[in-house]
């Protein structure tokens, strides 16, 4: 059984026996859910499942940071008097090849402001990306390798 599942179980069992369905109690039985798996790692295979726990954290960590980042450059730009900007689309070759891994990225790239996914190819090999200042698309693809395409690969493989 999936061992997310198990968690989510335990979660509502523990919500069930104090008889609070509030989120921070079920959030709270997820967590001890989660020490009680640690525990029997070992017995019930869920090594892999707390090391993937740890990936996509560091995944939404990294979202969360270019998120900031992002922002700020966009709101220094905008408020700056000489907008000196060279908007277009570039396209961006895709390491990931799965459609949920690429849903993922394109999705994360749309949230990230200045950057749109705009469509992807038909043999799913590149996606095509609007960013508010295309000077250097080199440096932005550079930056999606490293970034959030490289955090999507250790996180779901």
């Amino acid at each position: 059984m999936n061992l997310l599942l198990i968690n989510v179980l335990l979660a509502l069992i523990w919500a069930a026996v104090t008889g609070q369905f509030s989120f921070l109690n079920i959030a709270f039985g997820f967590v001890l859910g989660i020490f009680a798996l640690s525990v029997i790692r070992e017995q019930v295979g869920s090594v892999g499942y707390f090391s993937r726990a740890r990936r996509v954290a560091s995944l939404l960590l990294l979202f969360l940071y270019e998120l900031l980042m992002s922002a700020v450059r966009v709101a220094i730009t905008v408020l700056s008097p000489k907008m000196n900007l060279k908007p277009g689309i570039f396209a961006y070759r895709l390491k990931v090849d799965r459609d949920f891994e690429i849903t993922l990225l394109a999705n994360l790239i749309t949230l990230t402001p200045g950057t749109l996914s705009v469509d992807v190819s038909d043999d799913h090999q590149y996606l095509y990306i609007h960013a508010i200042d295309c000077s250097d698309p080199d440096a932005t693809r550079r930056d999606i390798a490293q970034g959030f395409e490289r955090k999507i690969l250790e996180a779901f493989r």
